[in-house]
């Protein structure tokens, strides 16, 4: 497997040098743990599937890929967090360690898994230069609801994941109130809509033809709903959900879900291109 390392660090780099990733990992149980590695590994699956492996990839070769990128992202966090100081072995437990190792871990996993999809894309560029163009702008799975949804989801952990443990999204949550949260949520999805169909990425919506603003609704609500769920799943991983009210909780998620947004919209078409 060849690996991009510049766009690892470009997307995980942030999470090794944030304080609240280090703090939670030590509060972090073995089957919450467990959970985070199955999830990451599902999206791992997804995102081969959709973007990072040819259409015709075998699901044996997308478990296997899956496996070595979270493995290599094990090493990768192993290493760095050595390198930085955040790994004690002589006063921390084993736990400690492994957990600090196990959260930063997931999110290079993802970023590998990114990496090697653009080295991919770079390489299946020179083969279509000769060959029918017509489906150059599309990525295997960018039609379906679950190639969306999945991709989306993958942005939102790239570019969220390093605010969700933070102590800031719980005090706008906490001075928030209805009215600033509808305004918060119009914002999120007209950012979204933007990034989608009236940016230049390559991969962007196209804009044209019969039915544009049922597409334009359709696909920002989808995207929305994904960062949404992808907010609600990380603030629980994080503990940021714990003793909290109902509307501080919806607060929080919908707070999240603004940079999510970003996430899961650019994300979404920088992910999938990979050039």
């Amino acid at each position: 497997m060849h690996v991009e390392l510049p766009a690892v660090f470009l997307f995980s780099l942030p999470l090794f040098y944030t304080m609240e990733m280090w703090e939670a990992s030590l509060s972090l149980p073995p089957q919450r743990l467990l959970a985070y590695l199955a999830v990451t590994f599902l999206l791992l699956m997804g995102y081969n599937k959709y973007a990072g492996l040819h259409p015709t990839a075998k699901w044996t070769e997308i478990i296997t890929d899956s496996v070595e990128e979270i493995g290599l992202g094990m090493l990768l966090s192993l290493a760095v967090l050595h390198s930085i100081g955040q790994l004690n072995w002589a006063d921390h437990s084993l736990h400690d360690n492994l957990s600090k190792i196990i959260v930063q871990a997931m999110p290079v996993a993802i970023g590998i898994s990114i990496g090697t999809a653009q080295l991919q894309s770079g390489d299946d560029e020179k083969e279509k230069s000769q060959k029918d163009k017509k489906t150059d702008d599309v990525m295997p799975g960018s039609s379906t609801f679950s190639g969306r949804f999945i991709l989306a989801i993958c942005g939102t952990v790239v570019i969220a994941g390093n605010i969700a443990p933070t102590e800031e999204v719980q005090r706008i949550a906490v001075n928030s109130n209805m009215f600033s949260l509808l305004i918060l949520i119009i914002e999120s999805m007209i950012l979204g809509a933007v990034i989608l169909f009236f940016s230049d990425f390559k991969a962007s919506v196209p804009i044209s033809g019969n039915g544009l603003y049922i597409k334009i609704l359709q696909h920002t609500v989808t995207t929305y709903f994904a960062c949404l769920l992808a907010s609600f799943l990380m603030l629980w991983f994080f503990g940021q959900l714990n003793d909290t009210g109902p509307f501080t909780g919806l607060a929080e998620i919908i707070v999240l879900g603004f940079p999510a947004m970003l996430g899961a919209s650019a994300g979404r078409l920088l992910i999938k291109n990979g050039s």
